[in-house]
């Protein structure tokens, strides 16, 4: 049994790591453990064959993973170690962190700063065992999934003829993750000029940036918002619908480019050496934008001063780069 991260975006990065024990380990059942919001995702894996059972975690309560064998965590916090201990499990296995070594009966040195997080959770499993094979994650989603998202948009006003491009406005860690909501309309009244349609996308925590991207735009280009109307596969659905996706740093903009779906990313405190998407082929395109300041990238959810790695990246910069992809 893996333990996934809890984080969307992270749970994608994790899925070469995931797909190294499955293929290791053809013949043994593999199953992964994920938290509530992260679990739809790992259903999705199920459904292609990468893994065998998706357990979910409850927030209290009984523990589900009594009864497996071993477990490889690639959550690094006491909680999660202590989690599996608690249940029984008898391999426990993970990276030497948060004070946990006593919880682990295997625990791997954690590689200096500065790797990929995909490299990351590669290099545990490789130390645990496991050969690595590719570092691009892949999803596959069936048609009836694309279909039905396909006839949420056209209910929601797409025409099914216009060039359709997503946004993802939200981040769940924090604001300081967020592009301001006015370069995101200033994206979409661009976009709109080409004769692009454009459908924003988000979880229903995200709604009141939704509001403020809608403010901004005014009647300057109609917008499709699907904000809180979508869970993991109709997102998933959504976004292989679109000919690309501009989004900050979150779950959506490494679920796409899992799908194969073009991105433009825009990267503030977080440190796109670390954690920027990876195309899925030659085809793919994924375009980088970030906006040099001394501060970053800091890592906080809020900044405290005046957010200038994010302000100082040009919508015109992401229509650009969105262009392109068209």
């Amino acid at each position: 049994m893996i333990v996934a991260p809890n984080w969307l975006g992270d749970a994608v990065m994790a899925l070469p790591a995931i797909a190294d024990v499955r293929s290791s380990r053809a013949g043994a059942p593999l199953a992964v453990a994920a938290r509530a919001s992260v679990a739809p995702l790992f259903a999705l894996a199920k459904d292609a064959g990468t893994i065998d059972e998706v357990v979910t975690l409850p927030r209290s309560g009984p523990s589900p993973l009594a009864g497996f064998d071993t477990a490889i965590l690639l959550p690094n916090s006491f909680s999660s170690a202590m989690s599996v201990a608690r249940a029984g499990v008898r391999e426990r296995w993970g990276y030497r962190a948060d004070w946990r070594r006593l919880l682990l009966t295997r625990a791997i040195e954690r590689p200096a700063s500065g790797l990929h997080q995909i490299d990351y959770y590669q290099r545990l499993v490789g130390a645990l065992g496991f050969p690595g094979g590719a570092s691009t994650p892949h999803l596959a989603i069936a048609q009836a999934v694309r279909d039905s998202s396909a006839a949420l948009l056209r209910q929601a006003g797409w025409d099914g003829r216009a060039p359709l491009v997503a946004i993802a406005p939200g981040a769940a860690y924090g604001s300081a993750k967020r592009w301001p909501p006015s370069a995101f309309a200033d994206l979409v009244a661009g976009l709109s000029e080409d004769g692009v349609a454009t459908v924003m996308v988000g979880a229903a925590a995200d709604r009141a940036t939704a509001a403020d991207v809608t403010r901004e735009l005014g009647d300057r280009a109609r917008l499709i918002d699907l904000v809180g109307q979508t869970d993991v596969p109709s997102l998933a659905g959504v976004l292989v619908n679109c000919r690309a996706l501009a989004a900050n740093d979150s779950g959506a903009l490494h679920l796409a480019a899992a799908l194969g779906v073009n991105v433009t990313a825009v990267f503030g405190p977080t440190d796109d050496r670390t954690t920027a998407p990876r195309a899925t082929s030659l085809e793919q395109r994924a375009a980088i934008l970030t906006h040099a300041t001394w501060c970053r990238p800091c890592g906080l959810r809020a900044c405290p001063l005046d957010h200038a790695c994010m302000l100082g990246v040009p919508a015109a910069d992401a229509l650009a780069a969105t262009r392109k992809m068209l």
